[in-house]
């Protein structure tokens, strides 16, 4: 049976717990490179085991990062590359889906957003909300812009969740990424409490928001603007997206978001708070018209 023209680039990190369950879906594809940072666990000896080239990044602290490094210096058999995590593979609907627009010589599109399908303390959840993640681009038309991160608190060397941004028109696909993270719930608590960290720093540096808001996804960019964003997002995962179907996973994943959203308004408010009690900050004075 012939390979799917489409490269696939796996960007890794001592995953030796998820790597081999991502590899064993990719084996149609016709290249799989793992691009791993360093990683002191058996990441690379699993990913070469499993028929995946692996290629080494050590980050400089600067830009580029890791996703952008990949696109300028990883070379590829195929323009259209397929970009995941360790913990994301495609489901059999999805390869399907992604190989006729590999093969279809007239495609004008350059890039496709793909909705995930999201486990949640070890249940994949079939309703609330849906994440979509613009992950499978053409060579040469798409780029992961310096706007100006790497001084945000807890940054590292994969860039924050923010979209490519393509030299053409977006397609979405309609079947699903799956992302299964086989590390323990903790660990989604300890990065979502670095990403809150960001986004909070983020509402104090008006420049810097509007260049990370203009590289998110349409729906993101909605989101970005409304109020009341955790009681807000409860109401639309669990009740209007209909999240309570997935029983007690689909309550904890919309709660935990939400309190996602409560922790950087909470962060944001602290830091508000700081800058007017800094020394030299002048006080705002209330004059009494009338």
């Amino acid at each position: 049976m012939n390979k799917i023209p489409i490269s696939v680039l796996i960007q890794t990190r001592n995953e030796e717990k998820g790597i081999s369950q991502a590899l064993a879906a990719l084996v149609d594809f016709d290249e799989v490179i793992v691009v791993d940072s360093n990683s002191t666990d058996r990441t690379a000896e699993l990913a070469r085991e499993n028929g995946a080239r692996v290629i080494n990044f050590t980050w400089n602290g600067a830009f580029p990062q890791k996703k952008q490094w990949q696109l300028e210096n990883v070379e590829t058999r195929h323009d259209w590359l397929l970009m995941l995590d360790a913990d994301e593979y495609p489901t059999p609907d999805l390869i399907t889906e992604l190989a006729a627009v590999a093969d279809d010589p007239a495609e004008e599109r350059v890039a496709f957003d793909l909705p995930i399908a999201y486990y949640f303390a070890g249940r994949r959840l079939e309703h609330g909300h849906r994440v979509v993640k613009r992950s499978f681009l053409r060579r040469g038309k798409n780029e992961f812009r310096n706007i100006d991160l790497l001084h945000l608190p807890g940054m590292g060397e994969v860039e924050a969740h923010y979209q490519p941004r393509p030299s053409g028109p977006v397609g979405r696909a309609t079947a699903l990424l799956v992302h299964n993270d086989a590390d323990p719930v903790r660990t989604w608590f300890d990065r979502h409490n670095r990403y809150s960290d960001w986004e909070a720093y983020l509402r104090h540096h008006p420049d810097t928001r509007d260049s990370v808001r203009a590289s998110k996804s349409t729906q993101g960019r909605r989101f970005d603007a409304v109020p009341f964003k955790p009681m807000v997002f409860f109401l639309y995962s669990y009740v209007l997206r209909r999240g309570f179907l997935d029983g007690r996973a689909g309550f904890d994943y919309a709660l935990a978001l939400s309190m996602y959203y409560w922790q950087i308004g909470l962060k944001s408010r602290e830091l508000a708070r700081l800058e007017r009690s800094a020394p030299g900050t002048q006080p705002v004075t209330e004059h009494n018209h009338g």
